[in-house]
């Protein structure tokens, strides 16, 4: 089973019109994805791909009960798109865009909160249930339906791992990619729950990185987990001192770092594979296949 999003998801695409946005609309919809309109203001009555635009979302919602944004609007304009969506009663809003101000995402995620909503990211590739919807940019031919929960920090490291565990003929329940900023909707935890709930997931994989604390506090919840977590920590090579990439890769006061994700995630019994392509082996090991 899914989850957060399935085939019953019906998507709506802020900044549709744009670049980006009719790009991966077109992908969402080869996929499968149910997207059922566009919001880009003054725009409305235009069409891309067969989809219909609207100046609002209230419009859209109207129009078509759409119940799920994807977001591909530029960074000083997300704070009012998110606002929009989550105002106009969206259960789920995936902010792929970069650079979000950390005081809008902030604002964000209190707004979701009041308002019972799911957020994923910012700075994310977004959410696939093979076989169901996809919201976001990830390629479509990685995923294949299955029965490993997959959630990441990284997207390159998400699609090489997603890819590994298709071939091995695993394949996936849902693939969520939490984003890679300071504040994000969805944490390790929020997923790892939803996991655990899940019937159809059977393993889970956690890919993380460097900096920050949530894989160690989501160490904490893999003690009580039933079912088999395997993890992957990018950054072993990291040069100390060097900034990089992801805004939520701070190390801090001794935890953010590659040892301590390491150590906190073995501890609680879960399985850290040294490099990406033996994630896919040590799943298929836990499951016994």
């Amino acid at each position: 089973m899914a989850i957060i999003v399935d085939e019953k998801a019906k998507v709506l695409v802020q900044g549709i019109t744009g670049n980006q946005g009719s790009f991966h609309t077109r992908q969402m919809l080869d996929y499968g994805t149910r997207v059922v309109a566009g919001v880009s203001p003054g725009k409305g009555g235009e069409q891309v791909h067969g989809v219909p635009v609207y100046d609002t979302v209230q419009a859209a919602v109207d129009s078509h009960g759409a119940n799920a944004s994807v977001l591909f609007v530029p960074a000083p304009f997300a704070k009012d798109a998110a606002f929009e969506a989550i105002d106009a009663g969206l259960e789920t809003v995936v902010i792929v865009t970069e650079h979000v101000p950390v005081h809008d995402a902030m604002a964000i995620m209190a707004f979701a909160a009041e308002r019972g909503a799911t957020v994923i990211g910012p700075n994310t590739y977004g959410i696939c249930s093979p076989g169901k919807a996809k919201l976001g940019i990830p390629p479509n031919v990685i995923f294949q339906p299955g029965v490993v929960g997959v959630v990441a920090r990284s997207g390159t490291l998400s699609y090489e791992i997603v890819n590994a565990i298709s071939e091995k003929g695993l394949g996936q329940t849902t693939v969520v990619g939490m984003g890679g900023d300071r504040v994000v909707g969805l944490t390790f935890i929020d997923v790892l729950k939803r996991f655990e709930r899940d019937e159809a997931t059977q393993a889970v994989v956690l890919v993380g990185e460097i900096g920050g604390t949530a894989e160690e506090e989501a160490a904490e919840f893999i003690k009580t987990m039933t079912k088999p977590v395997v993890a992957y920590i990018a950054g072993r090579s990291a040069p100390p001192g060097k900034r990089m990439g992801h805004a939520g890769a701070i190390i801090e006061r001794g935890r953010g770092t590659f040892d301590s994700k390491v150590q906190a995630l073995e501890a609680a019994g879960a399985r850290v594979a040294e490099m990406p392509w033996q994630v896919a082996d040590l799943v298929a090991a836990a499951l016994g296949t």
